[in-house]
């Protein structure tokens, strides 16, 4: 064999093996870690030696990298001794810059890299094997790399990545179903388990308007026939009205123990959790689970019922609606043309607007906590709730007011005006002091006292001088005026 033929055939071997050393990089870089860990939890070997390379991926990449350079250095260098040889200095060293530049790209760097990329688990178990023995060969050198990487991470320090946030992980998900891994209801389960840690009683309890409950001395015939209407098979018991719920009245305890005999409703109901109704619901389901109950009620700020969360409820969240042989199949969104949806007045804004496909808009909205936080961002003309609640008032009184002492309309129009302004300026000046920082409100509270007390002192001050200047000119006429005031007193 020739000098030429050991060449071509040497330069052959270090494509091959730039060719490998590219497919490796890429097929770890891709490679499925999860599934790898699985395939390792079930006593593949290959599989947990390719975990245990990507764990000290710096080590694993030192190798890929200096075992590529010396490949294709030897096979440019035999290269140019080759080309040269036969065509000479001017000519050989040129061809083979070209020739070498053409065969490594196309097959050690590109053609490799796009087959791993297909196949990354695959060609990551292949290569295992090779590369793990090549790290060790290599391990003096890794050393010295890993060194020289400290030593640059000092100098150029940099904040370290979190996890795989929530955001992220529903990306995966939808990856997934997308690539064909989960089906649609798969995905929609997973995306419910891992989003119900958002959710509190507030966004899924059923509203103090729709609550079905009965007072604590309905008669029993009257309980029974709710009972059979709803198809129910627990109902809150109240006392005087809804905020005041003492217990649970189960169907089953109600037939067998109250209805045929003299036991009492208010012997017989069971316990009931009250929550705050901005309480998480995967805190309110576990509180169920220990407690063994069903039902609790959700309370508002002033102690009252705002609505009433079932254990049913709560799994709906999880698994979608369950549907028994009493419920009702209501349709909350039904689209009546391509512009046109009939929607129910209690269906929630996220739903509608996931229907509607602006799903983006809405975690916009969501964006703001606070009416001042909506009120900065749009500005002063934005009519908050609670405003529009308090004008709709004034409307009321003033249309009464009418009615009863029948006023000019400009009278009426004027003080209604008049109360308006008062009430948006007073917001704003409330709006502005909440805005400041704590530190702010205090100063503010203490400027505003000094101001308060400044101008008592400015106001006695006045009162002292005239009542000096009284004295001095008029004494008679102030003891006259005293004895008089005293007079109609007695009167």
């Amino acid at each position: 064999m020739g000098s030429d033929s050991l060449f071509f055939i040497i330069i052959a071997i270090c494509l091959i093996m730039s060719a490998y050393f590219s497919a490796t990089e890429t097929a770890f870089l891709s490679l499925n870690r999860i599934r790898m860990k699985n395939m390792a939890d079930k006593g593949n070997k290959r599989a947990a030696l390719v975990l245990e390379l990507e764990e000290k991926y710096d080590n694993l990449l030192s190798t890929i990298l200096i075992g590529n350079n010396i490949v294709n250095i030897l096979s440019s260098s035999l290269a140019t001794i080759l080309f040269v040889k036969m065509l000479g200095d001017a000519k050989g060293a040129s061809v083979s810059t070209i020739v070498t530049t053409v065969l490594v790209l196309i097959f050690g760097e590109i053609s490799p890299k796009s087959i791993a990329k297909e196949s990354p688990d695959k060609f990551a178990l292949f290569s295992a094997p090779i590369i793990a023995v090549l790290v060790k060969i290599l391990t003096p050198v890794n050393f010295v790399f890993a060194q020289w990487k400290k030593l640059l991470s000092h100098i150029f320090k940099s904040e370290e990545e979190p996890g795989i946030t929530e955001e992220e992980l529903l990306t995966i998900v939808d990856e997934a179903q997308a690539g064909g891994g989960i089906g649609e209801d798969e995905r929609v389960l997973i995306r419910s388990a891992i989003e119900f840690d958002e959710l509190e009683a507030v966004d899924i309890y059923t509203p103090r308007i729709d609550i079905v409950g009965i007072p604590v001395d309905m008669p029993k015939d009257e309980i029974a026939k709710i009972f059979a209407d709803t198809g129910y098979s627990r109902l809150p018991v109240y006392e005087e009205n809804i905020d005041q719920i003492i217990g649970i009245l189960y169907q089953k305890d109600f037939y067998n123990f109250i209805y045929r005999s003299d036991v009492t409703i208010r012997d017989s109901v069971r316990p009931v959790i009250f929550t705050p109704k901005n309480k998480k619901i995967d805190d309110l389901l576990r509180e169920l689970q220990q407690k063994k109950l069903h039902i609790a009620v959700a309370m508002d700020e002033y102690g009252g019922t705002a609505g009433i969360i079932t254990l049913e409820d709560i799994l709906e969240e999880l698994v979608g609606e369950i549907w028994d042989e009493h419920d009702k199949v209501e349709t909350e969104i039904e689209r009546i043309s391509d512009n046109e949806y009939l929607v129910a007045g209690k269906t929630k804004v996220e739903k509608l607007f996931e229907c509607l496909d602006r799903e983006a808009e809405f975690e916009a909205a969501m964006q703001y906590h606070s009416e001042s936080d909506i009120q900065e961002a749009y500005g002063w003309e934005f009519i908050s709730e609670r405003q529009y609640e308090r004008y709709l008032e004034l409307f009321r009184q003033g249309r009464k007011a009418l009615d009863e002492h029948s006023p000019t309309v400009t009278e009426l129009a004027l003080s209604i005006l008049n109360r308006i302004f008062q009430d948006i300026d007073r917001d704003c000046r409330q709006c502005e002091f909440e805005a400041l920082s704590p530190e702010e409100q205090l100063a503010e509270l203490k400027r505003a006292e000094e101001s308060r007390q400044a101008w008592k002192q400015y106001i006695a001050s006045l009162k002292e001088m005239v009542g000096s200047m009284t004295g001095k000119t008029n004494d008679h006429t102030e003891s006259k005026n005293v004895a008089t005031i005293h007079k109609e007193d007695a009167k």
